[in-house]
Order: C-alpha cells, then sequence, then structure tokens
C-alpha cells in the first residue's frame, strides 16, 4: 500500500458559530475499525443551541475516538482519527489486488468545493457516489483469519443476530435511511441489507422495525454512558446534577441578560371572554380544518397588531456602535420547555403570515421543539418573544429578555372570575398579560402603549379586521 494510501486525517470538532465554543459528545455511530464514507454521519453533538449530528468530510477507516461520549469538547480539538484509503486498520489488508489500487487512491482523493455550512462542512460542487463494497469485505471472517494486529484492539463491534459484525462490515447505508432507522429505533447492524453493493435501503429498514418472534441473541456490548447525576441513595440529603448544553447556555444568557439590559415590566389584567368564544367559533370552521386554533395563537396575532401600530418597539440595541436598529421584520420567539430545558425558536417574518399560516408554524415549531429537533437556526435572530407560562397554571410573571431582544410578553392563565360587564358583575374568562422590556430601546409611553393595544386586541378581537 502506498504512503499516500495510508495517510491519517483528523476531524475536529467545527465551529457551528454564533459564539459558541464547545459542545457535548451524545453519542457516537462509529468504532474504531469501521469504514466512514464522505458525508457520513459519525456521531450528534449538543451544543448550547440544540442537538446536531457531524457528517465527516472524508473516507477511511476509523482509527480512533479521542473522547467519550458524554465529554464537553472544545471547538478545534481532535475528535476523531480516519486511515484514508482504507488504510490505518488495526492490520494491514493481505495481498490486496493490484487492480484495488486505483480505487483506493480515489478514495483517499479529497473532496474540493466545499462551502462552509452550520456545522463547519458543505456539501461537494461535484456530486459524489457512496463506495460499493468490496468483494474481500463481503467475504466471511471465516475464509480466512486477520493476522494477529499490533495496534490496540478496538471498541466491541455492534452485534447483528448474535454475530459480531466488524468494521469493515458496517453496513452502509444513505443519510435519510439512517434517519429512518434512527426514528424507528432500528440499529442498522442489525439489517440485512438487500440493497446493491451491501447498501441498506429503506425497505430494509421498515422490514427489521416490524414485529418479529421474541428471540434470545447474545447481549450487545454497550457504549459507555454519558455522565448523569447518581441515584440518590434513600437517606441521601443532596443530588448533584451537572449543568450543560443547552440549560448551561440558558443560565448564562439569562445573567447576561438582566444585568446588562435594564429590564422594565408592567402588567394588565383583561377580559377575553370574546377572543375565547372566537377561538372556539374557529376551531368549528370547516374551512379551517386541521388549522390548530388555540389562546397561544390569537395573543400572536394580537402582539403582531400591536407591533405593527409601534412599530419602534421591535428594535435591538448595538452596544458596539452606540446605534437603535430597528427590525422591519418581526421574527417571533415561542418559549418552550423541553427536556433539554428552555429553548426560545422563532417564526421568521411573523408579521407576513396569514391567520392559518400563522397557526402552522406555531404547531410546527411546538412540536418540533418537545422531540427535539430544534435547529440551531430556528433559535437565532428572534426579535421580540411570547412565553405561555399560562400552561401551566399560572396568573403571570416577570419574564427575562431573550438576549438581543427588545420585549417578552407572557401570557397567564385564562380563569373565570367576577367582572363588571356593561355595569353588572358577571363571570367572565379573564387573563394576566406581563410586558417586559429593555428601558434604553422602550421608554415607559411606548411599552405601556404596546401592552395596552395587544389587551384591547384581546378584549374586542374584532380590531384585528379594524386595527390595520
Amino acid at each position: 500500500m502506498t504512503e499516500s494510501a495510508q495517510a491519517v486525517r483528523e476531524f475536529k470538532m467545527p465551529d457551528v458559530g454564533e459564539g459558541l465554543t464547545e459542545a457535548e459528545i451524545l453519542k457516537w455511530y462509529v468504532q474504531p475499525g469501521d469504514t466512514v464514507t464522505d458525508g457520513q454521519v459519525v456521531c450528534e453533538v449538543e451544543t448550547a443551541k440544540a442537538a446536531v449530528e457531524l457528517p465527516i468530510p472524508f473516507d477511511g477507516t476509523v482509527r480512533e475516538l479521542r473522547f467519550a461520549e458524554g465529554t464537553t469538547v472544545d471547538v478545534g480539538q481532535v475528535i476523531i482519527s480516519v486511515a484514508t484509503g482504507g488504510g490505518g486498520a488495526p492490520a494491514p489488508e493481505p495481498e490486496a489486488a493490484p487492480a484495488e489500487a486505483p480505487a483506493a487512491e480515489a478514495e483517499s482523493a479529497e473532496p474540493q468545493g466545499r462551502q462552509p455550512v452550520l456545522v463547519g462542512y458543505g456539501v461537494s460542487e461535484s456530486s459524489t457516489k457512496r463506495r460499493a463494497r468490496r468483494p474481500a469485505e463481503q467475504a466471511p471472517a471465516a475464509q480466512a483469519p486477520a493476522p494477529e494486529a499490533p495496534a490496540p484492539a478496538p471498541a466491541p463491534a455492534p452485534v447483528a443476530n448474535g454475530t459480531p459484525v466488524s468494521g469493515a462490515d458496517r453496513p452502509l447505508a444513505k443519510p435519510p435511511v439512517r434517519k429512518l432507522a434512527k426514528d424507528l429505533g432500528v440499529d442498522l447492524a442489525t439489517v440485512v441489507p438487500t440493497g446493491e453493493g451491501g447498501v441498506v435501503t429503506r425497505e430494509d429498514v421498515h422490514a427489521a422495525a416490524a414485529p418479529q418472534a421474541p428471540a434470545e441473541p447474545a447481549p450487545a456490548p454497550q457504549p459507555a454512558p454519558a455522565p448523569q447525576a447518581a441515584a440518590p441513595a434513600p437517606d441521601a440529603r443532596e443530588t448533584r446534577i451537572p449543568v450543560k448544553g443547552v440549560r448551561k447556555a440558558t443560565a448564562q444568557a439569562m445573567v447576561g441578560s438582566a444585568f446588562t439590559a435594564p429590564h422594565v415590566t408592567e402588567f394588565v389584567t383583561v377580559d377575553v371572554t370574546r377572543t375565547m368564544k372566537l377561538v372556539e367559533k374557529m376551531k368549528a370552521d370547516k374551512d379551517l380544518a386541521g388549522v390548530r386554533v388555540n389562546p397561544l395563537l390569537m395573543v400572536a396575532r394580537a402582539l403582531l397588531v400591536a407591533i405593527r401600530r409601534n412599530p419602534d418597539v421591535n428594535a435591538a440595541w448595538d452596544e458596539a456602535n452606540q446605534e437603535i436598529v430597528r427590525k422591519h421584520y418581526v421574527n417571533l420567539g415561542i418559549a418552550a420547555a423541553t427536556p433539554r430545558g428552555l429553548i426560545v425558536p422563532n417564526i421568521k417574518d411573523a408579521q407576513a403570515k396569514t391567520l392559518p399560516e400563522l397557526a402552522s408554524a406555531l404547531g410546527e415549531l411546538v412540536s418540533t421543539a418537545r422531540e427535539g429537533r430544534t435547529s440551531p437556526a430556528d433559535m437565532q435572530g428572534g426579535t421580540v418573544t411570547i412565553t405561555n407560562v399560562g400552561v401551566f397554571g399560572v396568573d403571570t410573571g416577570t419574564p427575562i429578555l431573550n438576549p438581543g431582544e427588545s420585549a417578552i410578553l407572557a401570557f397567564g392563565a385564562v380563569k373565570w372570575q367576577p367582572w363588571v360587564h356593561k355595569g353588572k358583575v358577571k363571570p367572565r374568562q379573564v387573563t394576566t398579560l406581563a410586558l417586559s422590556f429593555d428601558h434604553r430601546l422602550v421608554d415607559g409611553e411606548l411599552g405601556s402603549k404596546v401592552l395596552a393595544d395587544v389587551a384591547a386586541v384581546l378584549e374586542h378581537p374584532k380590531r384585528l379586521l379594524t386595527w390595520t
């Protein structure tokens, strides 16, 4: 094998942008000895924004995983080394056929024309084709045992049907098929490939996911679990939980926001009986079949109307240039509680959406956040935010601004209360709104106007038509 074919390349933790400097390795999808191809996802990492999968930008054989799962790694550190061109495995390939040499050299060639994207790598300008499995790789291991290697033994390989799967026999699959397998909880190492060149197809994954008769295969070796808080003893008085990922970033952002932007919070209690009746009528409207209509949708529309009437509230503070940057678009953030912590994805250009479009965007945003699939791009560029504390039965609160934004509206629980309506005390549906804003950008008059306009629209929703 030539010297170039034995070259070892290192894959570093990519720069995901937005000032992030580290990421935690959640899961490795490869082990030493596995064959990897350009664009193949090798691991999943969690940044302070979201969990993302990292594709490797070259072909080769995995030599070493530098960090274990659960480790937080700085951007720029090497996380995996790969022997390109099929070299660098624990033992040299015995008597490779001369005809295969050009193929090995082609595989070791570095792809050209890469453009940086979210995780630091883009697609090649020229289309690439996944390498077919070599005949030597498809041959049973019992044909000719590999010579004993001087290098350390690789980590235990996955098990398929009770038989260990070697790195050379690692299933090949396209990224959409890998995602399908992940969504269905199917281990690709257990799937019998039927595609050309030993490639796993979507049909193979679906077949593997189908219920089967229970069997008793040998237990598969599991990777070392990520460090978590140890289960407390029955008499324990304290439990320590590591703060990292999204929760750590949220804590840092909130401290920075609270002690950088001078917060002012105003409150208003409003009769929303008419809005609640409108919501029920819209739910029964056949023209809105399939549209998710709820009170949060009406609050979002009311806030957008208030911003249109008071555009100065939709701004940002540029500390470096000592300027106020007024935004002519509204990226409406919706605070969402997820297993990883609080995140605030936003709806881009919300001011330009119709009511059904806004409803669809809200539903997709919430479902994506709950499933943990929110991308970093979805959480960047927000201008104002809504936090729906009412879903927890809370009347209101004093929300802290999302960093870089001018205002945040807290929507409290809607409750039946005695209310003076048309000169008489009657039971009405009432809620309390709280608006926190950056007093460098928004003075008391402007903040009061915005909050009063939101309340006015919710009290008389016909203003959604008249206030244009």
